[in-house]
């Protein structure tokens, strides 16, 4: 049984209110911080060894150490709610049903970092969540956590929820800050960082939903103790969003020791693939991470088990493994099509380009023109090598990381699934009625020589 720190308590009747929730040792953690130095409490998390959670993976404890602090200017906490990958719902259960975790994380945050003012920026789509997340800050503000004078600290906070306007784009930090300024979510030039000059040019600290969380059990049981959890960098426990052709879709909390063999397929997780049938294909982290066939999801190209953390998931780099990113997995079964699930997400990513990047711009908008062509049976062969051109010259030329996110399904799925695409081309007719199916990519790749 998996270890659980964020969603030990998710089962208990009525926990999304403050009395229960305290009952069950809620903020107990913040009243532990705020007897600590700011300084205390950062060194707690960078032992920790706490990584990013909303998909980068950027070390926590380092990002708030280089928060600027000049004399006489304040400083804030964002909170990045703006969950938009598609496969990914893990911060919409915890801010829906444990919205104090994230609250009292909140807390601990923002008097390690110095912010009074906070903030929760939510996608628009959540559009009953923000009344939860207002309740439980009333419930807060009422029992002494929140507002002025924090427990006979002389600490003072309040946060704010800002809803947002539906834009993919704004889960880009800086995009965000944007949209919480009043201003339309374009992404800034960098530098300069949040660090520096973020939200109305002051020293900005942007965290994931459930990052910031973390900091709750973090304080609780100590970062060394929590740094035993997990292995290697990939410390801690980890949401999973799972969704897809699996038995079981839900969030799942996991300590990123266990396989994704035994992820996939135990009971306790997702319960094996829907109506028996095979796995084919999974995008672990997120519609922007690489997609990877069954034969390199379960193992490294040397044969060895894949596991469910940050550097198993990349162990082959691009060629042959992908990222944990925001830990949306969706598994695809042998009835899936390669072809229609890349233009799908080659549609969604044109529709929510913000338009500032020549190359994202108009990039995103010829290969979902393409992978249309070659999905209803339309498509020439040298379309296939002229997306494989496109999604190449999308990649690290934008300001934001959208084109990349663009560029990389398309460039796994043309990498891996090449076959498919040219039966596609070759069989326009009968690709309008059956799917390709299996083929070879759950056969197993033979090891490769260490050696070698």
């Amino acid at each position: 049984m998996s270890k659980k720190l964020l969603l030990k308590d998710a089962h208990i009747e009525g926990i999304r209110y403050f009395e229960t929730y305290r009952k069950q040792g809620g903020y107990t953690a913040a009243e532990k911080a705020l007897k600590m130095t700011p300084d205390e409490i950062l060194e707690e998390v960078k032992a920790s060894g706490l990584r990013g959670r909303g998909g980068a993976g950027f070390p926590t404890g380092m990002k708030w150490s280089f928060l600027a602090k000049p004399e006489g200017v304040p400083r804030h906490l964002v909170v990045n709610a703006d969950e938009s990958e598609p496969g990914t719902f893990k911060d919409r259960y915890l801010m829906e049903f444990l919205p104090h975790v994230l609250i009292e994380g909140m807390l601990i945050s923002s008097y390690c970092l110095g912010s009074n003012v906070s903030y929760i920026y939510i996608r628009g789509e959540y559009s009953w969540i923000p009344d939860i997340l207002e309740e439980a800050i009333e419930e807060a503000k009422a029992a002494g956590f929140l507002g002025k004078n924090i427990l006979g600290t002389g600490f003072d906070c309040e946060i704010y929820v800002q809803r947002g306007g539906g834009a993919y784009i704004c889960g880009e930090e800086t995009a965000l800050l944007e949209s919480l300024e009043g201003k339309r979510g374009n992404p800034r030039l960098k530098p300069p960082f949040p660090a520096v000059k973020g939200l109305w040019e002051r020293p900005t600290v942007v965290n994931n939903v459930e990052s910031i969380a973390a900091i709750v059990p973090i304080i609780d049981i100590t970062g060394a103790e929590y740094a035993k959890i997990g292995v290697g960098r990939s410390t801690g426990t980890k949401l999973i969003s799972a969704c897809g052709n699996i038995n079981k879709p839900g969030v799942y909390e996991i300590d990123m020791t266990i396989t994704v063999e035994e992820f996939i397929y135990s009971d306790e997780y997702c319960g094996g693939i829907k109506d028996g049938k095979k796995l084919k294909a999974c995008i672990p982290g997120g519609s922007s991470v690489p997609i990877v066939p069954a034969n390199l999801l379960l193992r490294t190209v040397n044969g060895e088990p894949r596991y469910m953390n940050y550097e198993s998931l990349a162990d082959g780099g691009f060629a042959t493994g992908t990222m944990m990113g925001s830990g949306g997995f969706i598994v695809l079964d042998e009835d899936q099509c390669i072809v229609d699930h890349t233009m799908t997400l080659a549609r969604f990513y044109n529709h929510e380009s913000c338009g500032q990047c020549t190359p994202c711009r108009e990039g995103t908008g010829w290969m979902y023109k393409i992978l249309k062509k070659i999905e209803k049976g339309e498509g020439k062969m040298e379309d296939i090598d002229l997306l494989w051109d496109i999604q190449r010259k999308i990649e690290g030329n934008t300001i934001c990381p959208l084109g990349d996110a663009a560029a990389w399904p398309v460039a796994a799925a043309i990498r891996h699934f090449r076959d498919e695409f040219e039966w596609h081309v070759k069989n326009p007719e009968l690709s309008q009625t059956q799917n390709y199916g299996l083929a070879h990519y759950a056969d197993p790749i033979p090891a490769v020589e260490k050696n070698a």
